[in-house]
């Protein structure tokens, strides 16, 4: 197992698409904190976090009824302020009675509560949180533009959209002069690479950058998940085994353990926990600018900010690209890449 790094150290940066911030290689992301993570244990993680060279903190409105931001707000009070941080958070799916979550007045009352309970006075990266069918994405887009001007958030961002979803929104900001997103936070990981047909080309021609959730798929690229043993116990999925796109029964099939075999065989080769070669495979995807990683406890973030320094032979990313790419359809992509000289999904290893 490789050596946890030491306090005071610097992970990497990259630039947050064009035009954003500087943010750490490994970003921090808080969903647990507030419901599986108590107050006393998160102030522990955050603390950990930085003293090991983090600097991007990625929380939502929804993460724990709100609990999240009011424990790093608390926190961030605490050691005099957020600093050179850079804190994002996310809102859309807990609206005002009577707004839908896009709406001029959902996106402004939302970012007014996450600034009273992040105890801020302006939102380094704020992510709209899913599309909204029923609010014309202008209308979003000119609520963020007012909230830019007036200081209350830096950079606008998305996340959980189709491809055909963000360049509309693309399209929309550059027409009428609102600011376009600077990143996109998709579910991305070696068992998950579907965002890689229409949505990260996208965002490889825009300049946007790509924060992945879920690096790990739930827990299932630590390799703690057999084929045979439906979990149990005080894991993700040992709780609620049916847990959205991660369930072990959707994921319990041959391709996933075929990638795991192939993730086991590279990690004995560097003498690593799967885990770290799974963030490390993600951090060297085109676009991605920062990995969230999640926790329940100081020693599961400890471990997996030990795969900050690990960077694979460009032939082992070639072997886990391959093993986990779930292919092209035929048409039109396969026929477009053929016949059109599109580059785009061949760098992928699609």
């Amino acid at each position: 197992m490789s050596p946890i790094p030491t306090a005071g150290a610097t992970l990497p940066t990259s630039p947050l698409g064009t035009g954003g911030p500087m943010v750490s290689r490994l970003g921090f992301g808080t969903m647990t904190f507030g419901a599986e993570t108590d107050e006393d244990e998160a102030f522990r993680q955050l603390d950990l976090f930085v003293d090991h060279g983090g600097t991007f903190i990625d929380t939502a409105d929804v993460y724990g009824n709100g609990l999240s931001e009011g424990i790093i707000g608390k926190w961030a009070r605490g050691r005099g302020g957020v600093g050179d941080l850079i804190l994002a958070t996310k809102g859309r799916f807990a609206p005002p009675p009577g707004s839908h979550g896009g709406s001029r007045r959902s996106v402004i009352r939302s970012v007014e509560a996450s600034l009273r309970r992040l105890q801020v006075d302006a939102i380094d990266v704020y992510f709209i949180h899913g599309w909204d069918r029923h609010t014309p994405v202008a209308e979003t887009l000119a609520a963020l533009a007012d909230l830019v001007r007036a200081g209350k958030i830096h950079n606008v961002a998305w996340s959980n959209v189709s491809g055909w979803q963000l360049q509309k929104i693309v399209s929309t900001a550059r027409a009428e002069g609102y600011p376009s997103p600077v990143a996109l936070q998709p579910q991305y990981n070696l068992l998950e690479r579907g965002i890689e047909i229409e949505v990260l080309p996208c965002c490889l021609e825009e300049g946007i950058a790509v924060t992945p959730w879920s690096p790990l798929g739930g827990g299932w690229l630590t390799g703690k998940y057999s084929a045979d043993t439906r979990p149990s116990g005080a894991t993700r999925l040992g709780e609620d085994p049916d847990r959205g796109v991660e369930a072990y029964d959707l994921r319990n099939t041959p391709r996933t353990h075929e990638i795991l075999r192939v993730l086991r065989t590279v990690a004995k080769r560097y003498g690593r926990p799967p885990s770290h070669v799974a963030i490390a495979w993600l951090a060297s995807r085109p676009g991605v600018a920062s990995v969230l990683l999640g926790a329940r406890t100081a020693d599961q973030l400890a471990e997996t900010l030990a795969a900050g320094d690990l960077v694979l032979d460009p032939a082992d990313i070639a072997r886990l690209s391959e093993i986990s790419a779930g292919g092209l359809p035929a048409y039109p992509y396969r026929f477009l890449e053929t016949w059109s000289g599109l580059e785009v999904w061949k760098r992928l290893g699609t």
